[in-house]
């Protein structure tokens, strides 16, 4: 991913929380057979110190790319945050100068690492009650994977496959306004705030 100094983000504690905040993200496996690009809900790990964490996802088991990554393989996970078009009509400086153009805001984390395949059920059940635990925390009813007929769960179990990923390197982009004059990052803030899309308020507040 092309990234300018003034878009780089490199706060690691900054890029696990985005991972945690937009944990929906794009598996992407290059081999010999080509590329491969699957899109997975995945759970942030980080309980060892001194690692940039593992990602954990599942896939279903009649999915052949799983085998792909048998013998450990290298794998890039891209997530997408809020993203939004910038229009020109919101810089001050359009007034003075005339000179600005479109541009679009968006935030996303690359994390490239080596993948391993767990079939093991024990490993299977606590991921997805740890996913599932994730998501569901905000629910005013949470559900639980224990609400649902043990026998019932252990079937659909044994129909996927585990992904754990190392994470060796990580690369954020915040493209926010950082290169505009503070005006001009005002205008466009006021002009994502007052537009009608969840998208455009979210990257509003990572505009600074």
């Amino acid at each position: 991913m092309y990234v300018p100094g003034h878009y780089k983000e490199d706060d690691i504690v900054k890029l696990q929380q985005y991972i945690r905040d937009y944990g929906f993200g794009l598996l992407v496996v290059a081999d010999a057979d080509g590329i491969e690009a699957n899109h997975v809900p995945f759970k942030l790990v980080t309980d060892q110190e001194g690692t940039l964490g593992q990602l954990h996802c599942h896939l279903a088991r009649n999915n052949p790319v799983w085998k792909r990554m048998q013998d450990g393989a290298r794998v890039l996970v891209v997530f997408q945050g809020p993203d939004a078009y910038i229009s020109p009509s919101w810089y001050a400086t359009k007034a003075e100068t005339g000179r600005v153009v479109p541009t679009w805001n968006y935030l996303a984390v690359h994390a490239e690492g080596s993948a391993r395949i767990v079939e093991d059920s024990t490993w299977l059940k606590h991921h997805l009650r740890q996913l599932t635990d994730q998501h569901e925390s905000g629910m005013s009813t949470p559900w639980s994977v224990d609400d649902a007929p043990a026998e019932y769960t252990d079937r659909l179990v044994t129909a996927i496959v585990g992904v754990e990923i190392t994470i060796e390197t990580l690369t954020g982009k915040l493209k926010a306004s950082q290169n505009q004059p503070e005006r001009n990052r005002a205008g466009v803030k006021a002009g994502l705030e007052a537009g009608d899309g969840t998208q455009g308020r979210e990257m509003a507040r990572l505009i600074s």
